[in-house]
C-alpha cells in the first residue's frame, strides 16, 4: 500500500532547508512568507532579537480585496513594503516559506519590489 505523503510535512521540511540559509538580522531581516487556503500573511522579522518588526496580511479590517487570489496578495505586498519603509527597513530577505516561487508569492514578492524594497 502506498502512502500519500502529507503536503503539509513537505512544505515545512522544505521551509526548513531554507531557513537554514535564511536569517534576519537588524540591518535586513527576514520577509516571512505564509499562505493558507483563502488568506496570505508576510512579516519582517529581526530574527536575532526575535522581534516582527512589520507585518499584514489579508485578514485586517482595511483590507478590501479577497486574500486568495493574485490581487490581494499584490495589496498585501504594497502594505508590507510600506509599513517597512515608515520604519526605516529598505532591505529585506525574502523567505519563501518553503511554497515555491509562483502565483500568490511571486506577486506578493513583486509587489513588495515595486513599493520600494530591495531583496
Amino acid at each position: 500500500m502506498f502512502k500519500k505523503a502529507d503536503r503539509k510535512a513537505k512544505r515545512e521540511r522544505r521551509h526548513l532547508r531554507v531557513r537554514k540559509k535564511v536569517f534576519g538580522t537588524p540591518e535586513r531581516p527576514r520577509l516571512s512568507v505564509y499562505r493558507s487556503e483563502k488568506n496570505i500573511y508576510a512579516q519582517i522579522i529581526d530574527d536575532i532579537n526575535a522581534v516582527t518588526l512589520a507585518a499584514a496580511s489579508s485578514v485586517e479590517k482595511d483590507f478590501s480585496a479577497k486574500g486568495g487570489n493574485k490581487e490581494g496578495a499584490k495589496l498585501v505586498g504594497e502594505l508590507v513594503a510600506k509599513k517597512a519603509l515608515d520604519k526605516g527597513i529598505n532591505e529585506v530577505v525574502f523567505d519563501r516559506g518553503g511554497y515555491i516561487y509562483h502565483g500568490r508569492v511571486q506577486q506578493l514578492a513583486e509587489a513588495a519590489r515595486e513599493a520600494g524594497l530591495k531583496f
